[in-house]
């Protein structure tokens, strides 16, 4: 199955690129989740537009990923919700909190897709996170998780 990717999905592409794969994870997943259309000579005419909107998401430069990741290595985040007596979270912390606690403790404006969280943070205390900035700069940012 040809697709056109809306998304960046992790192992297959960034927006606005062709992929091939089979016909079961784009009718299953890639599909209902809106991360890929079909390919079609009509979708073709969407791939610059993806790709422009794509490039002014994206930092620019291996150069600026680096400062960027200089900057994330040495920020103390600190993120405050909702939590029980024994330290268990109401919920969890989501890529949407930690992108507004980065920039609440003076880093730069992170896009919430390229936050990967290994596993879900559903308690109080210091967590890791990794940052995607470049496809080759990655960068783990330590959040510490504080019960209100």
């Amino acid at each position: 199955m040809k697709l056109i990717l809306t998304n960046e999905v992790s192992g297959l592409g960034a927006p606005g690129d062709v992929v091939e794969v089979k016909d079961g994870y784009g009718r299953n997943y890639l599909l209902p989740r809106g991360y890929a259309i079909r390919w079609t000579r009509g979708a073709e005419s969407q791939i610059a537009s993806i790709r422009k909107a794509r490039d002014a998401r994206a930092i620019r430069d291996l150069g600026t990923a680096q400062e960027v990741a200089q900057q994330l290595g040495a920020l103390k985040v600190r993120l405050t919700t909702r939590a029980g007596e024994a330290g268990r979270l109401f919920g969890s912390v989501t890529s949407n909190d930690i992108a507004a606690a980065v920039k609440n403790a003076g880093g730069p404006e992170l896009d919430r897709r390229r936050i990967e969280i290994g596993n879900p943070i559903k308690s109080v205390g210091r967590h890791t996170v990794s940052v995607r900035l470049h496809p080759e700069v990655s960068v783990n940012v330590e959040v510490e998780v504080v019960g209100s």
